[in-house]
This record gives C-alpha cells, structure tokens and sequence, in this order.
C-alpha cells in the first residue's frame, strides 16, 4: 500500500471555451505537479475537479488521462462519494476493477443531513465493499454535515480500511480532538491550504491542496518542511505565498486556482455552470502577486 501522506493535489479539470474537456492541458497540469519536489500524490474527481458536471464518459476520460500520463509515478486517488450509498459502492466496485487506484476520497452525504450513527453506517457499508485504501472527507461548508471526531475515530478503529480523514471543518480545535482519539492506523490531513502549517504542528501527515496545482514546489516545501520539523522554513515559504493561497478562493473553488493556472499558463480559466470564472480583476491581481512572491519566471510574456 502506497503511503497517502505529504501533499496530494486536488486536480482541477480543464476545459476548452466550448466546455469541453481539455486532455492536453490536462497531460500539461499533471507533468507540472508531479515534477521534482512537487506533490507526493494526485487526487483525480475531488470538488476542485468539478466531478458533479461532468459526464460518467467524462470522469472516465479524466481518470484515464490522469493514469496515462503519471505512468505509475506518483500515487492516484480517486474522489468517490455521495448521498446516496448504494451508488457510491457500486462505483467504487466499478472504479477499483477498472482503474486500480491507490485510493479513494469519499466525501461526508451531501444534502441528506444524516445524523453521526447516518455518517457511520454509510462509511460502514462502504468499508464492508471496499478493497482499497479510503480516506475520509469532511467539509461542512459544503455538505451541511459535519464529521465529529468521536465519529472519525469510531469509524477508523473499527475500519483499517480508512488510513486517513482529509479535515476541511477550519476548526483546528477539531483537528486536535481527532489527533487525541485516533487509532495509529489514520492520518489527519489538511483540506484548507492556509491551515496546513498548524494541522501538521498538531499531528496531521500532510494535505489535499488546491493551490498546488498552480504551487507544486512552493506548497509541498511547507508540508515536508514542518513533517522535517523545520518550522522557520516551513513558515517563511508559509507567508511568502499565503496571499496566493488566499486569492485562489476570493471568487470561489475551482475559479481562482484556474485563473491562476491561466496566468501560468497551463489551462484556461474556463468553468461549468453554475460555477463563473474569475474576473480580470482577480487574474491582474494573481499576476502581480505571483511577482511578489518571486515566481514570475514562470509567468509567460
């Protein structure tokens, strides 16, 4: 089993004007974060991606390209996860026999508002079916439900099969309770760039990042820098591109970290519906910073 710890990326998933799926800057993106000192694994069909507009002959050709192109590099977890658990096992099943990933991330039932015993029993029948490493997915701020520790942890003890709970609640409080009562079979990860520095200070094993797409080697730097111990330099790459990190959710996730994979160059900034693109305003903005931060030899003339 292949260890999911350090930085993993939330891969975005380019679009040409028209919509349609862009497969050479998807090829583009992957090469660009999986270069030396980048991410340590990639996460393909997370919420940065869009998954839930795209097309099951869609997500297919997203993993597929994703596969291709890592070669066997680097790890690939697949985002599988819903509100409805029946359907969730039957694609993890699909998903496991067809594409053999390292992992799945499955996302807390949108919508439904389970109760905890609800959240334990749809992680329960998932672990009961599955053959791969999980890693759990809480982020309240989206699903309207909310992973409590004692939960994570009950789940985890009873479940190997869980080797780590991706944490987006931005309660670092949270975090310390799931660190104080978690089996040593589970990882705590970050799911918000700007907390990754405390959550490893605390005991985390690393992050699901979005500003890595656009970051690889600045943002895996803060993560194997503080997992080294070596917190002055963890903490000066910290605030070196903490506005970055920032601008990338000012006009909402994926539209910030697109417009600045299209400063970079890399793919476009183009969304699907209901989702909008990021203004000009935050782009030119993006621009400058990116300069400040001393990475503008990567920004195409």
């Amino acid at each position: 089993m292949k260890k999911l710890t350090g930085t993993g990326v939330a891969l975005v998933t380019p679009f040409l004007e028209n919509g349609e799926l862009d497969i050479p800057s998807l090829r583009k993106l992957v090469r660009h974060v999986s270069q030396p000192g980048g991410v340590d694994f990639l996460v393909a069909l997370g919420t940065t991606a869009e998954s839930v507009t795209l097309e099951s002959a869609e997500q297919d050709e997203v993993i597929r390209t994703i596969m291709d192109e890592n070669a066997g590099k680097l790890p690939v977890v697949i985002g599988c996860g819903g509100n409805n658990t029946t359907k969730v096992i039957s694609q993890m099943k699909y998903l496991t026999s067809t594409y053999h990933p390292d992992g799945f991330l499955s996302v807390c039932p949108y919508y439904n508002k389970p109760t905890q015993e609800g959240l334990y029993l749809h992680f329960k029948a998932i672990a009961q079916a599955a053959t791969i490493p999980i890693i759990l997915y809480n982020v309240p701020a989206r699903t309207s439900s909310n992973l409590l520790p004692a939960t994570a942890n009950r789940i985890a003890k009873e479940f190997p099969q869980y080797v780590a709970v991706k944490e987006a609640s931005g309660s670092v409080e949270q975090c310390m309770e799931i660190v104080a009562g978690k089996p040593a079979t589970l990882d705590l990860l970050s799911g918000d760039d700007a907390l990754t520095m405390p959550i490893i200070a605390i005991g985390g094993k690393g992050v699901i990042s979005v500003a890595a797409n656009a970051l690889p080697l600045e943002f895996s730097a803060i993560s194997r820098l503080m997992l080294e111990g070596k917190l002055e330099a963890a903490k000066n790459m910290h605030y070196r591109i903490f506005n970055l990190m920032n601008l990338n959710f000012r006009e909402g996730n994926p539209a910030g970290i697109k417009a600045m994979l299209s400063v970079l160059g890399i793919c476009g900034r183009t969304v699907r519906l209901p989702l909008a693109a990021a203004s000009d305003a935050l782009r030119d903005e993006m621009k400058k910073s990116l300069a400040d931060a001393g990475i503008a030899s990567l920004i195409p003339s």
